[in-house]
């Protein structure tokens, strides 16, 4: 582990590594959950030694804070780690809906804007310190300004920096499905962690060489999210009806997620235990977030975590031409 990453993660860390809890579907992110689930689910990652949250106002217009709020209310502070993100202003409808049009299974009464302002920033912060019953995070990341308009995300990291600078937040960085341009703020000393989802797993290593490198070479932490690739890797044996990077899966990409569990199946570790520990062997990756939303969830979850995968499974993975073998140390 790096130093900047020891900084921000060290106190959420295991003997298998860091397992962060992704806030999303407790935002009742494509499906509803009730107050008393979340709530039993939140109990049992804390249980279970999670010590790291990840959330943001755009999981469920607010609705994944709060919830992980009152989860963490009676924790001690300095017991775990927290990022929530910024970008997404949370502003009333003129005509509310009966329900989120942007995949949360929410009422629809208030919209995202973007603002990468420094304005905008220190609002969105102070309402998510409000929503989660703390007077800090201790990463703040942008929130996709790749969706936003060009130049958002250094525009972002510039607003971002103020409040580093402020002492409001340890750490800054970006969150985001995208490579593009994530070089070049790695480079130039702009970000100290980045959180990329899908783009760095057992099926797509697009981040490798245009992420994960630089990130090493500068001590930037990294924190991989969508391991499972969004429900494709999550099962022992994929299923046909399973969805890869939020859409339904691909033949190809099936068939490849197939022979990847046969390999591991012959090595005695299931499939997306192996998903969950590729990400942490590149010594960039200081975390992996999943999201859970439910005890069982959390069981599983922690319990891939803690399988010891051989490094046999690794050079097979290799030798299929499944995974680069810089990626694993080979």
């Amino acid at each position: 582990m790096t130093a900047i990453a020891d900084r921000l993660f060290g106190r959420a860390r295991s003997a298998h590594g860091v397992l962060g809890f992704g806030g999303a579907p407790l935002g009742n992110f494509a499906a509803a959950m009730d107050d008393e689930q979340a709530g039993r689910t939140l109990r049992r990652a804390w249980a279970g030694g999670i010590r790291y949250f990840d959330t943001a106002p755009h999981y469920g217009l607010g609705l994944s804070e709060r919830r992980i709020g009152a989860a963490l209310r009676d924790r001690p502070r300095d017991e775990f780690v927290i990022s929530t993100k910024a970008g997404r202003l949370l502003v009333p409808r003129d005509r509310p809906l009966a329900q989120d049009d942007d995949g949360f299974v929410v009422p629809g009464t208030l919209r995202r804007q973007w603002d990468f302002t420094v304005t905008g920033v220190e609002r969105s912060l102070r309402e998510s310190l409000g929503r989660l019953a703390l007077d800090s995070v201790d990463i703040l990341f942008a929130h996709d300004p790749d969706q936003a308009w060009a130049g958002a995300a250094r525009q972002a990291l510039a607003s971002l920096a103020r409040l580093r600078s402020a002492g409001l937040v340890s750490a800054i960085g970006i969150g985001t499905n995208a490579t593009a341009g994530l070089e070049g703020v790695i480079r130039d000393g702009l970000v100290d962690v980045i959180m990329l989802a899908n783009r760095y797993s057992l099926l797509d290593q697009e981040a490798l060489g245009s992420v994960l490198e630089p990130a090493r070479e500068h001590g930037v932490a990294v924190v991989a999210a969508g391991v499972f690739a969004t429900g494709l890797l999550s099962t022992a044996h994929p299923r046909r009806d399973a969805t890869y990077d939020y859409r339904p899966a691909p033949a190809g990409v099936l068939g490849r997620a197939g022979r990847m569990a046969e390999i591991c199946a012959d090595h005695g570790v299931p499939l997306p235990a192996a998903a969950l520990a590729f990400p942490l062997l590149h010594p960039a990756v200081a975390a992996v977030a999943v999201g859970m939303r439910s005890p069982h969830e959390v069981d599983e979850d922690l319990r891939h975590l803690c399988t010891d995968v051989p490094a046999a499974l690794w050079r097979d993975l290799v030798a299929g031409g499944f995974v680069p073998a810089g990626a694993v140390g080979l």
